[in-house]
């Protein structure tokens, strides 16, 4: 039985789609206090039309949007108000990408209703799942809602081998079948893909027979991989070994291994290098981009933080952390309203600006 799995902490819930076979069929974060936006209507204003981007920019209330010609700019002039639904997730600097809703009134800019968050749009692709939740404080808050028959209330939501998968999606290898292993590698413009198979060089057979069934069986897990990490825009993958004429038969199994996937990758084609090129529309912010940054980070501390009270329930601590990180949490009040309520006491929080980058620690009180 297919289940989807809420591992709840700190401001922070990890959503992982369970299979009959106990693998991952999906995964997603949601940050109640962080949204990522998709989804969001709001009330914009437009601030300049740029024929030149074949657009126009938008004046959200927390951010700056672009309204394309092909998705309703056409007609708007500057000083506009205008109601928008948020069709992209802002991304690398820049703001949403938006779609105008014509039959919406429009007033000062505003947020008119936040779109669904991560564990309802999985709640969708899987409608018949039940939803495992850790956390009672969440059951409670969503059992009146429309989830609200699917849910169940469990002690921990992931056990140590959900876990260890979800662990494996952070890590930039990963081994799939075939003796193949994946490297991911993105970047502001593509995502690079490197299958390694230096574990099939060794067998028996004609090199590239070898070596071409050890890349075609690790398409199914590729396809996974990609999905499963939410990786989004270009798409590059370098083939095990073989050489760049023999890589494009690999092609229409490729393609077969992507049609799973919800979001509709598209293989382009392979390049005259025989890198195959894939194009998976970006909605919301893959893997890579949550696990980074400030406010990752300081997530992690008060999942630590609670984790080392629940070891230790007399023991207290103060989060150290880089000036960033401080700032990050108090900007997610949510998340330490979260902390708080999980431990008893308000965490103590301490700005060490000799502490670099992205850096936290738990001093004993």
């Amino acid at each position: 039985m297919t289940r989807i799995l809420a591992a709840c902490s700190p401001g922070e819930v990890r959503v992982a789609v369970l299979g009959d076979s106990f693998e991952l069929l999906d995964y997603a974060i949601w940050r109640p206090g962080a949204p990522d936006g998709f989804g969001d209507v709001l009330v914009g204003r437009v601030i300049a039309r740029v024929p030149a981007m074949a657009g126009a920019f938008v004046a959200l209330p927390d951010a700056e949007g672009f309204l394309p010609d092909t998705a309703g700019a056409p007609g708007l002039s500057e000083g506009e108000a205008v109601a928008v639904r948020v069709v992209r997730a802002a991304q690398g600097g820049k703001g949403p990408r938006l779609m105008r809703l014509p039959d919406v009134a429009c007033g000062a800019p505003a947020l008119i209703r936040r779109g669904d968050s991560p564990l309802q749009r999985l709640a969708a692709v899987f409608p018949e799942a039940p939803i495992e939740i850790d956390d009672a404080a969440l059951f409670a808050e969503l059992l009146s809602g429309p989830l609200g028959k699917r849910l169940v209330l469990v002690a921990d939501a992931f056990d140590g081998g959900v876990a260890d998968a979800v662990e494996g999606l952070e890590g930039r290898w990963y081994a799939l079948a075939g003796g193949v292993r994946a490297g991911f590698f993105p970047s502001p413009a593509l995502t690079a893909i490197d299958m390694d198979g230096g574990a099939t060089t060794g067998g028996r057979g004609e090199k590239t027979a070898v070596q071409f069934a050890a890349n075609r069986a690790a398409l199914p897990g590729l396809a996974r991989q990609i999905r499963l990490r939410n990786l989004s825009g270009a798409i590059l993958v370098d083939f095990a070994g073989l050489p760049a004429k023999r890589r494009a038969a690999l092609g229409p199994d490729l393609a077969a291994a992507l049609l799973a996937d919800p979001a509709r990758p598209r293989l382009l084609g392979f390049t005259q290098l025989g890198l195959a090129e894939i194009l998976r529309p970006r909605t919301t912010p893959p893997l890579h981009e949550l696990l980074v940054g400030p406010h990752a980070a300081g997530l992690a501390a008060l999942r630590a933080l609670v984790d080392r009270q629940r070891a230790a329930p007399l023991s207290r601590a103060t989060l150290r952390a880089a000036p960033a990180v401080i700032a990050a949490l108090q900007s997610d009040p949510e998340a330490l309203r979260d902390a708080a309520r999980r431990t008893g006491a308000k965490p103590a929080l301490h700005s060490d600006p000799s502490l670099p980058n992205y850096i936290w620690t738990l001093d004993p009180i």
